[in-house]
């Protein structure tokens, strides 16, 4: 035990807690269920009311902070340098240090008691697991960030590794019930029943102790879209993802509209063949606000996928001028295809859309497959080059990299 003072303190509150819950529910106050399914591969499901304590002691706070033992807490709490740089990294900086301190600290410790005990049966094993891991976390040197975010239009066979500490892997609804049981109802439809629908993409940091948490919500977000530009899928996340620190919740954030919104179309499969090209595309896609022409041309792209004609053509026609200048529809042949005939043929339907044409299938995954192939090369002003270069009868100082994914 590293802190001997505070333990009869916390260990009083969390007791006293629990006898005013207890009372709350003796007195007519509702406990909430949830109604979970754990559905199993080759057998039938099961089924589990699971007590929704959070959501109930969230709901009692005002009482709870307002009494004397929370009192005596926080001041003790106040004093604890540990404890004022844990609930700042935990409530952010929109509540007072009081605030802050019952709600990350006391209530935390109060929660993960009443959910180890499964209601508010006093169990002394469950509190003295639930501050011995309060301790670990409030003097360690290290924070552990989590976020979740489930996926809608993929399947894959193992897990992939798409940057440091962004991971696409199988998931299921039932593993974001034990830190968050309502989770059933913030998840895509079906999920963890569809085959697209079992994956989850997991960011992961390792921060300091006073260091604030990373914007998870845009590293999820360009995940999506280098896995949509890779897969071709109808690839959603979301709409919420869901974050722990240290292992304990810590929040549930909207994930950004453009990367939580399933656009019309087919789920894919993230393969062993498009898995290393969806990592260089994640890596190009850090760098390609250094570009404005490369990030007006992916943004363009993106929204196309939400566009009724004649506007999804109008902003394929901007992304392509975007990516490859004025003289698009030649650069773009030469860029995907190297056989004569391929290349008349995709010049025809590339020029069809520049003169105002409704783009079919094979136009739409050209547009796709160009972004990939320039974000590949890193260097979009020295592939132009080599395009022109070739449209010349010039040699080619270096392969064009424009996989057919």
């Amino acid at each position: 035990m590293r802190a001997p003072h505070l333990y009869p303190l916390l260990r009083g509150l969390v007791l006293g807690s629990f006898v005013v819950l207890g009372r709350e529910l003796e007195e007519g106050a509702d406990l909430p269920f949830a109604f979970e399914e754990h559905v199993q591969r080759g057998g039938p499901a099961l089924y589990e009311l699971r007590p929704l304590v959070r959501a109930f002691i969230e709901q009692h706070e005002a009482i709870l902070r307002a009494r004397e033992d929370a009192r005596l807490a926080v001041e003790e709490l106040r004093r604890e340098p540990a404890a004022a740089i844990f609930s700042h990294a935990h409530a952010g900086p929109h509540a007072t240090e009081d605030e802050a301190l019952f709600r990350t600290v006391l209530l935390g410790l109060l929660i993960s008691t009443a959910e180890a005990c499964g209601g508010f049966d006093w169990d002394d094993e469950s509190f003295e697991r639930a501050y011995a891991l309060l301790e670990s976390s409030l003097y360690g040197e290290h924070r552990r960030y989590t976020a979740i975010a489930p996926l809608a239009g993929l399947s894959l066979s193992k897990p992939a590794e798409l940057g440091p500490g962004l991971v696409v892997r199988p998931s299921s609804g039932s593993e974001l019930a034990s830190h968050w049981p309502e989770s059933r109802g913030l998840l895509p439809r079906d999920f963890g029943r569809e085959p697209d629908r079992c994956c989850a993409l997991e960011f992961r940091r390792d921060l300091d102790a006073a260091a604030a948490p990373p914007d998870a919500g845009a590293e999820i977000a360009d995940a999506v879209s280098a896995l949509r530009l890779t897969t071709a899928a109808a690839l959603a996340a979301g709409p919420v993802l869901f974050e722990t620190l240290d292992g304990r919740p810590f929040g549930i954030q909207p994930v950004l509209p453009i990367a939580a919104t399933q656009p019309p179309g087919e789920p894919s499969r993230l393969d062993a063949f498009r898995t290393p090209i969806a990592i260089e595309v994640l890596a190009a896609l850090g760098d390609a606000d250094g570009d404005p022409g490369l990030a007006e041309a992916l943004d363009r792209w993106e929204l196309s996928l939400f566009q009724n004609e004649p506007f999804r053509g109008e902003q394929l026609r901007a992304a392509l001028s975007a990516l490859l200048g004025e003289t698009w529809p030649m650069r773009c042949c030469v860029l995907l295809a190297d056989d004569a005939a391929m290349r008349e043929e995709l010049h025809g339907q590339l020029v069809a859309l520049a003169n105002g044409d409704e783009p079919n299938a094979a136009t739409l995954d050209a547009v796709r497959r160009a972004l990939v192939a320039v974000l590949r090369s890193r260097d979009r002003a020295e592939l132009v080059h080599d395009l022109d270069r070739r449209l010349l009868g010039l040699p080619r100082r270096e392969p064009l990299r424009a996989a057919a994914v």
